[in-house]
């Protein structure tokens, strides 16, 4: 299986739901993007080292393992997202010491924190994307870039509407999709891939 790369394009906040994240990553190389749902310790990590300008007075768990590998020589290669199994999405981290490489096992929010202090590329699988992807228009990447942009993330985003996503099983493929599309044009990553997981559910 031939493998996609991805990159960061922003985190998204809901207010309504404490603790919920929207990961959102996108092809290099197309129009797709994957948005993960993680926890705010990860959230908080990832944002602040895609930002240069933010130091914690103390290494946060995922500079601690920068700072150990490093004085260990070991490399981060890069992440691999190589499974979806309902909706959680599994990944490894391919590391490399003295011409050695190991394949460890992790949460992909954990892989994605380390991958940025490593400066590793991430990948995941077509078939994956494919399942899972989401397609935006031009004027939607362009207010993700705007609002969730790599080199400037917040997690103090605007509040989201999650009032209608507590049970999808009422509604047809078809409702699933237009709500699916409603969610992406209002910027609701996170309701957009809880409607997403319920479709892929059913595939």
């Amino acid at each position: 299986m031939s493998l996609i790369q991805l990159t960061i394009k922003g985190i998204s906040y809901s207010q309504t739901q404490s603790g919920a994240y929207a990961l959102v990553l996108s092809e290099i190389d197309g129009a797709r993007t994957l948005p993960i749902i993680i926890g705010a310790f990860e959230a908080q990590s990832i944002a602040i080292a895609l930002e240069s300008e933010i130091r914690p007075p103390r290494p946060l768990t995922h500079d601690l393992f920068k700072t150990f590998s490093d004085a260990f020589d070991i490399n981060i290669k890069e992440v691999i997202i190589h499974k979806l199994v309902d909706g959680v999405f599994f990944s490894s981290l391919i590391c490399e010491r003295e011409g050695k490489e190991e394949i460890i096992d992790t949460r992909t929010s954990d892989a994605i924190a380390i991958a940025v202090r490593f400066d590793a590329p991430i990948f995941t699988y077509e078939n994956i994307i494919d399942k899972a992807g989401i397609y935006l228009k031009v004027d939607e990447e362009m207010a993700i870039e705007n609002k969730f942009g790599s080199k400037e993330v917040s997690l103090e985003t605007e509040k989201v509407d999650i009032k209608d996503t507590g049970n999808f099983s009422n509604l047809t493929l078809k409702e699933l999709q237009k709500q699916l599309h409603t969610a992406v044009d209002n910027e609701n990553y996170e309701l957009a891939a809880k409607i997403r997981d319920e479709i892929s559910k059913r595939s």
